[in-house]
């Protein structure tokens, strides 16, 4: 005996979009469990009707398409039929439930036309923004117009600037693909402007280490970037913590290196830890030697809250990532394959992931696991030394030193791995 799933395949999406609205009834009916009897717009069951409406159209578009349409349309009417009728009750309403309600009814659409994961997921990321209510609005009230204008300014660089620039290879040796170089930029402001939400947040300790730990799984350049011109403006009490955070990303970035090695290129792992795991262990000592100094040990810290959005480390950077590409192009140019591992060290030097993606990339069998992870040595060694060299000419000698000492120590105690390695 077939089942009703088997005879009748609508009724799985059908059954999708209701549960959708069904979900989101339920937290539309906690949100407004206070409310007086009859100033609700629209409870549980509404909701989960929504859902249903919603499924029920895009089920039937391709069989019954005016019935579909005419279900669709309706119900989107009765929606802001009830907002109209809202308005008219009471001044202060609000245009979430119908907002939420219209959002339903096109989900439960993408769910019974088939698109189940789609719909899903705006479902799933709708309730939480909604269950975010109180955190949201306590936010927005606690920016001030600078922070507002921060956020501005970041929306135009990532969401309108970034997409317009052209991803083709232009400039010498066609190594230079705007998007991508923008892409520095991007990250650098964005780990920036994160490091002064998480410190106002969290205070200057924690927001600085808990910032600098989950950027660097990204790119610990751009993290040390950010800090180190935080570091220009920042008083004596508040240097130490932004060294830890330096040192700290620097440990980051030596563990997710080796998570790639094993995931990208297995092969030279073994090696390739040898060299590593030093520097891994050395950062953070340094990292809680700074951070004892800081006033933020057994608090949240205390200092005051600088520029969120400053474009000059990220435009320095992807300079730098401009003048470093161009040189590693030149290299393979001039002497191709021969010259891998000076190319893998030159591209290395800014982002470490791309040196461990080209090896993971070569044929099977063509280099030997201990040359591996020999060739791999010198892209982090010189990623370590190019951010120590960031922590000293961007804010200064005097003001970048200890987390520059931090990067050089971890580089030397990786590079005399490397040698032992090398000569034995």
């Amino acid at each position: 005996m077939e089942s009703p799933l088997t005879l009748y395949p609508e009724l799985l999406p059908i059954g999708l979009a209701l549960a959708l609205g069904l979900l989101v009834g339920i937290q539309r009916g906690w949100a407004q469990r206070n409310a007086m009897d009859g100033r609700r717009f629209a409870g549980v069951r509404t909701f989960a009707l929504v859902g249903l409406a919603g499924g029920f159209a895009g089920a039937f578009k391709g069989s019954e398409p005016v019935l579909s349409a005419v279900v669709l349309a309706a119900s989107a009417a009765l929606v802001l039929l009830g907002y109209w009728r809202a308005t008219r009750e009471g001044p202060n309403v609000s245009g979430t439930a119908s907002m939420v309600a219209l959002l339903t009814l096109a989900a439960g659409y993408l769910a019974g036309s088939g698109e189940g994961v789609v719909a899903t997921v705006a479902v799933g990321l709708m309730v939480l923004v909604l269950a975010l209510r109180e955190q949201l609005h306590g936010w927005v009230q606690s920016l001030d117009e600078r922070e507002v204008m921060a956020i501005a300014r970041f929306a135009l660089i990532a969401l309108v600037i970034l997409p317009l620039l052209p991803a083709e290879p232009m400039g010498p040796f066609g190594a230079w693909k705007p998007r991508q170089l923008w892409m520095v930029v991007v990250m650098v402001s964005g780990f920036s402007f994160a490091g002064y939400l998480a410190a106002k947040h969290f205070g200057a300790t924690r927001g600085v280490l808990a910032t600098s730990a989950a950027g660097s799984m990204v790119s610990s350049t751009a993290v040390t970037a950010g800090l180190a011109g935080q570091l220009k403006d920042a008083s004596n009490e508040e240097t130490p913590v932004l060294h830890a955070g330096i040192a700290l990303a620097s440990a980051v970035m030596f563990l997710r290196v080796m998570v790639l090695c094993a995931v990208l290129a297995p092969f030279a792992l073994a090696p390739f830890a040898v060299i590593a795991v030093p520097g891994m262990l050395v950062s953070p000592g340094f990292a809680w030697w700074q951070f004892r100094k800081s006033s933020g040990i057994g608090g949240k810290g205390t200092g005051k809250l600088r520029n969120p959005f400053d474009l000059g480390p990220a435009l320095w950077l992807a300079v730098l990532v401009m003048v470093t590409t161009v040189a590693a192009r030149w290299v393979l140019e001039e002497w191709g394959d021969a010259g891998l591992a000076v190319v893998l060290a030159a591209t290395g030097s800014v982002d470490v992931d791309s040196a461990i993606i080209t090896m993971g990339n070569l044929p099977p069998g063509m280099i030997a696991p201990r040359l591996a992870g020999l060739i791999l040595a010198p892209p982090v060694l010189l990623n370590t030394l190019f951010k120590a060299g960031i922590a000293l000419t961007v804010p200064g000698r005097a003001k970048g030193w200890p987390g520059a000492l931090a990067l050089i120590a971890a580089a030397l105690a990786s590079g005399t791995s490397a040698l032992v390695l090398l000569l034995g």
